[in-house]
């Protein structure tokens, strides 16, 4: 039986992109849901900086999600990297890119007011377009899928929940993107990296949130609850 044992939060992202590993992988291991608002004495012990996703192995306890992943990708075959060094260097460089954008997504929703919405709706509109271009297929890198891919699933799964509240113009009008898009959110592993239920708890988390989206999220639920 395997000793791994991921310790996840069912919102956070990064924990989405270890999973997407080793399910890609098909890396046997168990895995722990935890209340970050109310975290458990053992996990704090764990984890220096508090966070998910933390990795249990070997008697260790690693942190911080890139790590885990790319330590899940080399103790097994078969790299999510390409093999080419300069192309392996310039996917994660895009992660890291992918890391930021996740950043700026968090400061959408926490925007308090319109202007500061529109704002860093501008900022997140913009790293879209910056990516775009670098798109060389049906996925990041022509039809084989990368870790890349599955890091910026993640970061695209936020915008079917945004496509909800409201129609906000965030990605750009170009064909590229809506491709890799569709590409990677087929993608199995990246359909089964959140757990049971995603969807309405993160509708539920941005209706908490005392913000200029959660204010619409608000009213995107209620209407959705009218009676025909």
């Amino acid at each position: 039986m395997s000793d791994l044992h991921l310790i996840s939060h069912h919102l956070c992202p990064y924990v989405q992109r270890a999973v997407i590993v080793l399910d890609e992988k098909a890396i046997a291991h168990r895995r722990t849901y935890i209340d970050l608002a109310d975290k458990p004495g053992w996990f704090q012990a764990l984890s220096p900086l508090g966070r998910v996703p933390v990795l249990e192995t070997g008697g260790r306890a690693l942190f911080e999600s890139q790590v885990i992943a790319e330590y899940l990708d080399e103790i097994t075959p078969d790299s999510l990297h390409p093999a080419d060094p300069l192309e392996r260097a310039r996917h994660r460089a895009w992660i890291a890119f992918g890391s930021d954008t996740l950043t700026a997504i968090g400061t959408l929703y926490n925007a308090p007011d319109e202007a500061a919405f529109t704002r860093a709706a501008e900022v997140l509109r913009g790293r879209l377009e910056r990516i775009a271009p670098e798109v060389e297929g049906t996925l990041f890198a022509g039809d084989t899928f990368h870790m890349l891919d599955g890091v910026w699933g993640t970061i695209f799964r936020y915008f079917d929940t945004f496509d909800v509240i409201g129609n906000f113009a965030l990605m750009p009008e170009m064909g590229r993107l809506d491709t890799w898009r569709a590409a990677v959110m087929t993608r199995p592993s990246v359909q089964a990296a959140p757990p049971e239920g995603y969807p309405a708890r993160l509708m539920a988390f941005l209706c908490d949130r005392q913000s200029h989206l959660g204010k619409l999220a608000r009213t995107a639920c209620r209407g959705a609850a009218k009676p025909l």
